[in-house]
């Protein structure tokens, strides 16, 4: 799954990465080393401008909020739980299969966090002498230190309570696209602990490859068959894992020392 990234590029180099050409400088987001469900967040897409009298699809960075709402849904009240679509099952799931078929797009991110419960504290869960054991976060990020480029889905939502005109009307949300975590070996495995994704979570955020971002946001390309061969994980020993602070685990806190990497896990034996 991913509950919690970081993404602290520049809307600038964003821009210039991902071959932009519409962006509202006005439009900021401070770099954000631990983003949260409902926090909004960049997104690179393709869609034809409002008012431009042209169909041609246009590359745009735009902000989106993170938890999609169904274009259908009477409220949204489900936004924090649906930040994540599974790859397998999201092109026939009524909330995803729709912005499935057309509207696709790229969450920029430095990686994502996940979560691990220590040996130990489920030694102590089991036993009964701690309820809620305390969990070992590690960051998960491209070895190279490239742009870790999720695939999304986004969707827009008219909320009924605000004003026609209001800024506040239309919705654009968004979900994170999970596919199986590798099991094969990292391509920087920590000094000590897993040695595979999968040893940390059973599931992970679809990364794709530079070679896949065009057809991925081509609102053009609709057929089921072609776009799910698109959910096909990346080539494996991409990525690499390692310890960080039980701080990121507060959504508070928030600055760049989040990434540091530990020594070890602060949180006990881990496997």
């Amino acid at each position: 799954m991913c509950g919690r990234y970081a993404a602290s590029r520049r809307p600038e180099d964003l821009v210039g990465l991902f071959g932009v050409e519409k962006w509202e400088p006005e439009e900021t987001l401070a770099p954000d080393w631990n983003v949260a469900p409902t926090k909004e967040v960049w997104a690179v897409l393709e869609r034809p401008l409002k008012d431009a009298g042209s169909p041609r699809p246009v590359r745009q960075l735009r902000r989106l909020r993170w938890g999609l709402v169904p274009s259908w849904s009477k409220t949204s009240e489900g936004a924090a739980r649906m930040i994540n679509a599974r790859a397998e099952t999201l092109h026939e799931k009524p909330s995803f299969k729709r912005a499935f078929a057309s509207r696709r797009c790229i969450l920029p991110a430095d990686g994502y966090y996940e979560w691990v419960t220590g040996a130990d504290e489920r030694d102590l869960e089991v036993e009964g002498k701690r309820k809620r054991p305390r969990k070992q976060p590690y960051f998960v990020a491209p070895a190279d230190g490239s742009v870790f480029a999720m695939a999304g889905i986004y969707e827009f939502w008219r909320d009924p309570a605000a004003p026609e005109g209001s800024p506040a009307a239309w919705w654009v949300t968004c979900s994170v696209i999970t596919t199986e975590a590798e099991t094969g070996p990292l391509g920087v495995p920590p000094a000590e602990g897993p040695r595979s994704l999968a040893d940390i979570h059973p599931r992970m955020p679809l990364m794709l490859t530079e070679d896949r971002w065009d057809a991925w946001l081509d609102p053009a390309r609709t057929g089921e068959d072609e776009l799910r061969g698109l959910l096909a994980p990346p080539p494996g020993g991409l990525m690499r894992a390692y310890p960080v602070a039980t701080a990121v685990s507060n959504v508070r806190n928030n600055g760049p020392e989040l990434l540091t990497e530990l020594e070890g896990p602060e949180v006990g034996t881990l496997f």
